[in-house]
């Protein structure tokens, strides 16, 4: 079946009025797991399991000195997840994120160590390379109808080559460990104060946000989350964050490449949420036919989908070589490819279209570092990891199969 062929559409809810009180608010929650919306307990579920666990067998793990560097290796993989949220929306998929950034990163390093380009300029370059490789696929996608599985597998074998090509028979170039690359993904962190800051400043932006969009829907005559309820929200952010400020400190503190990754989710999860640009991607995933007869144009979705996907790729692969300093023949290479992907779906993305969002990516990679993180400190093999994450995914698709089927359910009743 093509990926253009058009899926039957999920019987979509009337939405309904936002509860004005706290009471209403459980009670909504309560009502939408009912009806098969879980969406993200499974994983905060499965994220405390797995830190209780890793925890009793090795005390070090929960220690700020581990969780510090847990928030930095998440990183360049979430970096990569975060695109493939996108694909996975409009129902499409990337199967060449992992080759691409290890591409985007021999070409930067080729361009700073080997040429002396500026490194930002290299970096540049790169994501110009990839940005251009996404519009390709698009054009192979919608000119020609080749599903995105064809197109992205032939994009894995074909950079992983390329990649090969450009390093060249050194298979490796090192990045000085004085550049402001390596530096901001190794040794830069946020001062306390500024970590602070921040964290208030996020606070009073979840309120502000939550009060004008209850401002908009008062105006349009439906309901709105009440002020205690936006309130009690911001003040729980700002106590949850401050704590987790207060508690990396006690070692190094919050890295400024977790900061960009939060911040990337941050903006991706505003454009999926609050424009029009992101409903049309929900609509594009939910049912394509019925999008295109909504007048929102299908193709330019699609496009803009394979190019996001494509530019976090490189600048995953850019960054995960910053942090090892250098760029060589691994890089984007093994298990980087399958665990973008399944970050995405264990984070809550549906592998169907139409559902998930951009925080699918940072508590997915938090779920697949953690179990790797755990399990090295356990001093066991790869081949656990593997065996584990594997587990976590399948029970990840069989959560959204069955929330899937339970929507459709309520839909017909």
């Amino acid at each position: 079946m093509s990926d253009l062929d058009v899926r039957p559409a999920e019987a979509a809810p009337a939405a309904p009025d936002e509860p004005s009180g706290l009471r209403g608010s459980l009670a909504a929650v309560t009502d939408r797991m009912r009806g098969g919306d879980l969406g993200v307990a499974p994983v905060v579920a499965g994220l405390v399991v797995i830190w209780t666990v890793m925890q009793i067998l090795n005390p070090v793990f929960l220690s700020s000195d581990n969780l510090s560097n847990l928030t930095m290796e998440m990183v360049p993989v979430g970096v990569i997840s975060l695109g493939v949220v996108f694909m996975l929306l409009v129902g499409q998929i990337d199967l060449s994120v992992g080759s691409l950034s290890g591409v985007s990163a021999a070409i930067t390093a080729v361009l700073f160590v080997d040429q002396g380009l500026n490194p930002w300029l290299a970096v540049a370059a790169a994501v110009a390379v990839a940005c251009l490789i996404g519009w390709l696929y698009a054009q192979v996608f919608n000119r020609f109808g080749v599903p995105s599985f064809v197109i992205t597998l032939a994009g894995l074998l074909g950079f992983l080559g390329l990649q090969l090509h450009v390093l060249g028979p050194k298979g490796a170039i090192n990045l000085p460990f004085d550049s402001k690359l390596v530096t901001f993904a190794q040794l830069d962190f946020v001062p306390p104060w500024l970590a602070y800051a921040l964290v208030v400043v996020a606070a009073a932006a979840l309120y502000g946000t939550g009060r004008a969009r209850a401002a908009a829907r008062r105006r349009a005559g439906l309901g709105a989350t009440s002020e205690r309820v936006l309130v009690l929200r911001s003040v729980a952010a700002l106590v949850g964050l401050a704590l987790a400020v207060w508690y990396l400190n006690r070692d190094r503190g919050v890295g400024w490449m977790f900061v960009f990754f939060l911040a990337l989710v941050l903006v991706a999860h505003y454009v999926l949420t609050r424009t029009k640009y992101g409903k049309a991607v929900y609509a594009v995933g939910g049912n394509v036919e019925a999008a295109r007869r909504a007048g929102i144009n299908v193709r330019t979705v699609y496009t803009s989908a394979f190019v996001i996907c494509t530019t976090l790729a490189a600048i995953g692969g850019i960054l995960a070589a910053a942090r090892l300093a250098a760029a060589n023949q691994s890089t984007g290479a093994g298990d980087v490819n399958l665990n973008a992907i399944a970050a995405a779906v264990i984070g809550g993305t549906s592998l169907f279209g139409g559902r998930g969002g951009a925080f699918a990516s940072l508590l997915g990679i938090l779920v697949i570092q953690s179990i790797s993180n755990g399990l090295t400190l356990l001093n066991l093999d790869s081949s656990y990891r593997f065996m584990v994450t594997g587990v976590v995914l399948m029970l990840a698709v069989a959560l959204d199969s069955v929330a899937r089927r339970s929507r459709a359910s309520a839909g017909r009743a």
